[in-house]
Order: C-alpha cells, then sequence, then structure tokens
C-alpha cells in the first residue's frame, strides 16, 4: 500500500467518524402525570383556584429563608452552603463527575506520545541487526564485530475514529450524571437550609414555652402559698396543698423536659452549620416573634420544575439513555488510527539529519465476532437501568406532588387552629384568674383552680406550638417547591 493510499484511508476514516451518527436511541424526557392545579385550595378562598404565577411579584428561590425576617436564622442559612458537612461532601461529589465528563471526553481527540531510546547490542559476526521498539521506528546497523549503539526517538499518535458515536454517547451519558450531581448537590443544600430552619423554629418556639411555663411556675408557687395560709388558718383542708404542690412540681418538670429539648435543638443547629456544639450556642430569647409568611395565590404546579431531586432524577433517565448507545456501538467495528514520527541511527552526531528520519502510518480495524452473547446482555442491561431511571423520576414527580399537597393542607389547616388556639389561651388565662379570686373568697374549692390552671397553661402551650407548626410547614412547603414560590426561567 502506498503513502497516498494510506493518507486516504485516514482521511476516509476522519470524515466518517465526523459525519457518523451515533447509534442508540435519542433522549426524549419521558411524559409525566403533571397536573394543571393543585387539589388543595388556597388559603384565601375568595380568590377561587389556583392560578398561573407572576414570577416578578413572588418571594424570590434565592436565599428563601429571608421571608421569615429573622436576621439570626438569614445568618446561620448563610452558612449552611459553606460549613455544612453533608452539602461539602455533596459538591466534592460533583466535582468528581465534573471529572468524568473530561476524561470521556478526552477519548474524542488523539493521544500524543513521546518515545525515546538507546540500545547497546553486539554480536560475535560481524553484522548486528537491531530492530528498537517503540511506536513502529526502527533501524538496521551494521558493525564490525564488538558493540554497537543505536540512538531513536519518534513522536506517535493513536486516535480511535468514535464513527459509531459510542465515545460520544459515553460523554453524553457521563454529562448526564454531573448534571444529576450537581442536582443533588442543590438538593442536599436546600435539605441542609430546611432542617436547619426547621431546628431554630423549634428552639425559638422552646424559648417561648419556657418563658411561659417559667411565669406560671411563679404563678404556682403563690398559688400554693395561698393554699397553705388557707390551710393554716383552717378554712382549707390539707389536700388543696397537696394539690398546689403536685401541680407546681410537674410544672417545674415540663421545665426540665423543655430545657433538654432547646439543648437538642440547638445542638442540632451547630452541626448543621458545621460547627461542634460545645462551642456553639444561642441565647434565648423569650420574646422572638417571628414572621409567617403568606403563601401567595398563584403557585402553580409547574413550579415543581424547579424541585432539585426531580431535576436529579430526570438527569439520570437522560444519562441511562445515551449508555444504551455506548453499548450498542460494540455491536460495530472499531477503527484506530495511529502514526508515528522520528529518527534513528547508530551515530549521535546524525540523529537529526534528514537521512535518519523514519515515519509510520496505519489504519487497524477489530470486531468482535463472538462472545456469547455479552454485548447483547450489556445492551439490554442497559435499556433495563433506562427503565428503573424513568420509573424513579415518574416517582419522584408524584411523590413531590404529594408532598406539596400535603404541606398545602397543613398550612390552611394550621392557620385555621392556630385563630382558634390563640383564642383559647386567652380565654383560658382570663377563666383561671377568676377562679383564682373566687377561692381567695372561699367561693370555690381549690381542685376547680387547678382545673383551671391546667386548662389555661394546655391551651396557652398549644397556642405556642400551633404558632411554631405553621412556621415548619411553611419551610417544608418552601422546600417541597424547590426553594421559593417564584416560577423558573
Amino acid at each position: 500500500m502506498t503513502n497516498r493510499h494510506v493518507r486516504l484511508l485516514i482521511a476516509g476514516a476522519a470524515a466518517a467518524a465526523l459525519a457518523g451518527c451515533a447509534v442508540g436511541p435519542d433522549y426524549q424526557r419521558p411524559a409525566m402525570p403533571v397536573a394543571s392545579a393543585y387539589k388543595e385550595p388556597p388559603p384565601d378562598r375568595s380568590q377561587g383556584a389556583w392560578a398561573p404565577a407572576q414570577p416578578g411579584r413572588l418571594a424570590p428561590a434565592k436565599d428563601w429563608w429571608t421571608v421569615f425576617e429573622d436576621p439570626t436564622l438569614t445568618a446561620l442559612a448563610a452558612r449552611v452552603a459553606v460549613s455544612n458537612q453533608n452539602v461539602a461532601a455533596a459538591e466534592a461529589a460533583y466535582r468528581q463527575a465534573r471529572s468524568m465528563v473530561r476524561e470521556q471526553r478526552a477519548g474524542l481527540f488523539p493521544a500524543l506520545g513521546l518515545d525515546a531510546g538507546v540500545t547497546r547490542s553486539g554480536s560475535g559476526r560481524g553484522t548486528v541487526v537491531t530492530t528498537p521498539g517503540g511506536g513502529g521506528s526502527g533501524v538496521v546497523t551494521s558493525g564490525g564485530g564488538g558493540a554497537s549503539t543505536n540512538y531513536r526517538g519518534d513522536v506517535n499518535v493513536s486516535w480511535e475514529a468514535d464513527v459509531w458515536g459510542g465515545i460520544r454517547r459515553s460523554v453524553e451519558s457521563a454529562r448526564g450524571a454531573a448534571e444529576a450531581s450537581e442536582a443533588d448537590l442543590a438538593a442536599a443544600t436546600l435539605s441542609a437550609q430546611a432542617e436547619l430552619a426547621t431546628a431554630y423554629f423549634n428552639l425559638r418556639s422552646a424559648d417561648a414555652q419556657i418563658a411561659l411555663l417559667t411565669e406560671l411556675v411563679e404563678g404556682f408557687e403563690r398559688s400554693l402559698t395561698i393554699a397553705d395560709n388557707r390551710y393554716k388558718a383552717g378554712v382549707a383542708p390539707h389536700s388543696d396543698v397537696l394539690q398546689a404542690r403536685t401541680q407546681l412540681a410537674s410544672t417545674q418538670a415540663d421545665l426540665k423536659d423543655l430545657a433538654r429539648s432547646r439543648a437538642v435543638f440547638e445542638h442540632a443547629i451547630a452541626v448543621l452549620v458545621g460547627e461542634a456544639p460545645e462551642t456553639f450556642s444561642l441565647a434565648a430569647d423569650p420574646n422572638w416573634r417571628g414572621a409567617v409568611p403568606e403563601i401567595p395565590a398563584g403557585v402553580p404546579s409547574t413550579l415543581l420544575q424547579r424541585r432539585p431531586d426531580i431535576a436529579a432524577a430526570e438527569r439520570r433517565a437522560a444519562s441511562a439513555s445515551a449508555q444504551i448507545g455506548a453499548e450498542t456501538s460494540a455491536y460495530f467495528p472499531s477503527f484506530i488510527l495511529t502514526g508515528s514520527y522520528g529518527f534513528a541511527t547508530s551515530e549521535l552526531a546524525q540523529f537529526f539529519n534528514a537521512s535518519s528520519h523514519v515515519w509510520s502510518f496505519g489504519l487497524s480495524a477489530a470486531q468482535t465476532l463472538f462472545n456469547a452473547g455479552a454485548t447483547r446482555a450489556r445492551v439490554a442491561g442497559a435499556r433495563a437501568a433506562y427503565d428503573q431511571a424513568v420509573a424513579q423520576y415518574r416517582q419522584t414527580v408524584l411523590a413531590a406532588f404529594q408532598d406539596v399537597e400535603d404541606q398545602l393542607a397543613g398550612q390552611r389547616s394550621l392557620a385555621e387552629q392556630y385563630e382558634l388556639r390563640r383564642q383559647a389561651a386567652a380565654d383560658g388565662q382570663r377563666a383561671a384568674t377568676m377562679v383564682l379570686n373566687q377561692y381567695r373568697e372561699g367561693q370555690v374549692a381549690y381542685t376547680d383552680v387547678v382545673t383551671a390552671q391546667a386548662t389555661a397553661l394546655n391551651a396557652q402551650r398549644s397556642a405556642v406550638q400551633a404558632a411554631a407548626a405553621r412556621r415548619t410547614t411553611a419551610v417544608a412547603l418552601i422546600a417541597a417547591l424547590g426553594g421559593g414560590w417564584t416560577a423558573p426561567s
């Protein structure tokens, strides 16, 4: 074969690689059972059903925690993306996935190498035949007995022509996996931020309940004093004193339990912001009043597109689809172009002379004729992996709709509950005060006082807990919507 024929073969293979189509299916996003509107009605029934959102007038998805108008929460949430170790691990996994894309993409380009060596050989005869290895270069030298030295050096190139698109499909698959990893990073960040906000609101709820019980303990101590004085004066039975002591001790025990719960929430916040619990503390704020954001009436169901777990599942389906093509390319022959150019001589001073240069070019083809169905099995496995990824994608979407519907129902119900519990707490406190005054005047038994005060206490704690539940449910709803209420661009 002449040099001209070799060059024509190389040019033809390169043209085929550039013009070749990638085997395997071209990815199409699977159809999803997306609803046109949510089942749960908006909080304001007068506005009717959910309407398409106006992104410009809704809260931005970035820094979503600012809707709660709490500077401490804002400062803590900003630390999550920097210091949280789960987020750091997800970020490292994303960098690893991106490196895999670069590794697969490198297969589309030629591999360039440098080979050099010195061979010293000898023979009892007068002729020494030396064939140095390395990239196809070689030289035959003769010597008059003794030993001879041969010098060689060449640059060699090897390139597998991606005629059937197998390498391109591998790149496509790696890119889909990297995009899924990027979405996993966003999901890990959102999850950590939501956990932080939930723990923070529970801590503030514990602060409010601790302040409430501390005040009640002082009131129960006064009630115990009143009961004891009345008993000593002979106008009340000893059972009144025992009941007052029981009520006081129970409330003090509840206060200790709340202190334990607050410590647990504080430890959780420390870990979420990447700090050891022993070096982290949040000052108590018994008068804390955080905002409860209202849900915009224009939240559309399409906001689920922003959820990072849905994006990750969809990108994994795309990656699995591309892998089918990568495995299918094994049915077809592979073409490898090789070439080298260098110098070989027995005289070092003549190394770069034109007479010392050597070169070679070649085209090789390889085709598997029989492998007992291994290729067919790998393709079938890739198709099964794609079907699994599609099913997981659809399940993720359905679970996301359930999550949003649950949180919408919770928001509406908790808003109504909070108003009722707030009113019950106010009425219970007035009733307890009235009954205590009646006891001082000897009009009622102390049992009535205990009952009224216990009812008031339960109502007040329920109101505080309902307020915290509204905020934590709002956090869950924001997370369910992918980090906010603004429609994606």
